[in-house]
């Protein structure tokens, strides 16, 4: 089964969504008005043209209700202008409930029937009483999401360890899975402050290259193992996967640096 779907998104950064184009045409960039689980809301086209096929999710696909027109869009403007002063009275509230809790964003829906506000805390946190109170400020319907350390960076921003601004502050739509084996792969130490970011978790960037590492992986022999080479039998200390040699100890020669190229045969040891 084939569908024809757009891709789209809710924020500059944000996750991609497919949704039915109902037969209408759109270009990147399009704002278009959809119906999610929160209610109505304007989202940006940027991928026009894509066809699922054979795809599970391919039925539950809601459709494109309509093409953003000026009230739309100024709904949205007049929305997003009224976001500091939102996040000025949440954050007086937060403090009047004693909440420890770090306030991220905060986003209407398009008609203003629903209020999302989003906010960072280390353990799970009870705002019911401060959910009564935002919603007899702001008289609608209030949403409250704990999201997690890697939304919190996204949220806020800042400078990566590379002296970069944050991936997913900047182009990072949605996270990956990333472990240590990874870091492991890429013959990187594993000391915590140099491969995580400032959520505190591993860096993103480790997923990147990671691909790269396991096929230079390939062929080379493996750390301890035995090789034979032009200067006699050796044990295999560390390797450098990008030059494609390794450093091998061989008894009274000391330690050489070898080409794997040069290497006759290998044996791994018990």
């Amino acid at each position: 089964m084939k569908k024809n779907v757009i891709g789209i998104r809710f924020q500059p950064v944000g996750k991609k969504y497919y949704f039915d184009p109902q037969d209408e045409t759109y270009e990147s960039g399009d704002k278009i008005v959809v119906e999610t689980v929160r209610g109505m809301e304007l989202a940006e086209v940027i991928e026009p043209d894509k066809v699922l096929v054979d795809d599970p999710l391919s039925n539950t696909i809601k459709p494109v209700l309509r093409r953003a027109n000026k009230d739309d869009i100024q709904a949205f403007e007049d929305n997003q202008n009224a976001v500091p002063e939102i996040l000025e009275s949440t954050q007086s509230l937060i403090q009047k409930n004693d909440l420890e809790m770090k306030l991220l964003n905060a986003s209407y829906t398009l008609d203003r029937s629903k209020l999302l506000i989003e906010f960072y805390a280390d353990g799970r946190v009870d705002f019911r009483h401060l959910v009564k109170d935002l919603a007899h400020q702001f008289r609608t319907r209030i949403e409250l999401k704990q999201v997690g350390s890697r939304d919190s960076a996204k949220h806020l921003g800042g400078i990566g360890p590379c002296g970069l601004i944050l991936c997913c502050n900047t182009f990072l739509g949605e996270f990956d899975s990333v472990s240590i084996k990874m870091a492991k792969n890429q013959n990187l130490a594993l000391n915590p402050v140099n491969i995580s970011g400032l959520c505190g978790k591993l860096l993103c960037c480790l997923r990147y290259e990671d691909d790269m590492y396991t096929e230079g992986r390939k062929g080379m022999p493996k750390e301890h193992s035995i090789v034979q080479t032009q200067d006699g039998s050796g044990k295999v200390l560390s390797m450098n996967i990008l030059e494609r040699t390794v450093r091998v100890y061989i008894e009274k020669k000391g330690v050489h640096t070898v080409s794997v190229d040069d290497i006759i045969k290998t044996r791994d040891t018990q």
